[in-house]
């Protein structure tokens, strides 16, 4: 587990998620739609190039990374940003709620305009294919969610925890967070997440029991002009 958390997106792509994978060899994408997320198993030039063969013309490859690493020749980097991957071994203590619902197909629509509010990162109309999400609606308005991206050996990322801002201040962030932690540990898998440094949401997720375990770096990279394969 320790070595595929060091490189989350591949290892994902090549496992639990290997149908939505795009790529060859030594790098895989999902589709966009998906999660606008690429990933090399190494820094080699052969990756790279494999990277490069199916990374749609015009776009950028995101990647998780567990150093920030020097761009290979004919590659550019647009930018580098370090992430806290923090984990979490035990449940929280506490009640849980029992207002949450499970959210399905019928609610995608819902869940990208609570993204696009409360923009808890990227979040496409198909992004509630990787995992459970769950969600609080009142007046059947969704006002909160979470749920589960990128799945490893026994690890599950938890993403998208989002709170409407007519809606903060309820602990519904906690609740939503809390519940997909003892999801996650009562199938044996440890619950995982990233946050960059400067999120205030850094010491919520800390009350709640999750403790940082590295840091990685998301790098955006480019094809340099006229190096396409």
């Amino acid at each position: 587990m320790q070595l595929a958390l060091d490189n989350p997106v591949w290892y994902a792509l090549i496992g639990a998620h290997a149908e939505f994978a795009v790529g060859q060899g030594l790098a895989r994408h999902y589709p966009r739609d998906v999660a606008p997320f690429s990933a090399v198993a190494e820094a080699t030039d052969a990756a790279y190039a494999d990277l490069a063969a199916d990374l749609p013309s015009g776009l950028e490859a995101r990647l998780f990374r567990p150093s920030d690493e020097p761009a290979p020749a004919g590659w550019e980097t647009v930018s580098a940003r370090p992430i806290v991957q923090m984990v979490a071994d035990a449940a929280p203590h506490g009640a849980m709620r029992d207002d949450l619902t499970v959210l399905g197909t019928d609610d995608t629509k819902d869940m990208v305009a609570l993204a696009g509010i409360a923009k808890p990162g990227p979040f496409g109309p198909r992004t509630p294919w990787l995992g459970r999400y769950v969600g609080y609606r009142s007046a059947g308005r969704l006002l909160a969610m979470g749920g589960e991206r990128f799945r490893v050996p026994e690890a599950v990322e938890l993403s998208a925890i989002s709170v409407h801002p007519d809606a903060r201040g309820a602990g519904l962030g906690s609740a939503i967070t809390s519940f997909l932690v003892h999801s996650a540990l009562a199938r044996g898998e440890t619950p995982f997440l990233h946050v960059f440094p400067d999120n205030p949401a850094v010491s919520l997720y800390r009350r709640l029991g999750f403790r940082e375990r590295t840091r990685l770096w998301v790098i955006w990279r480019r094809l340099v002009a006229g190096t396409r394969p």
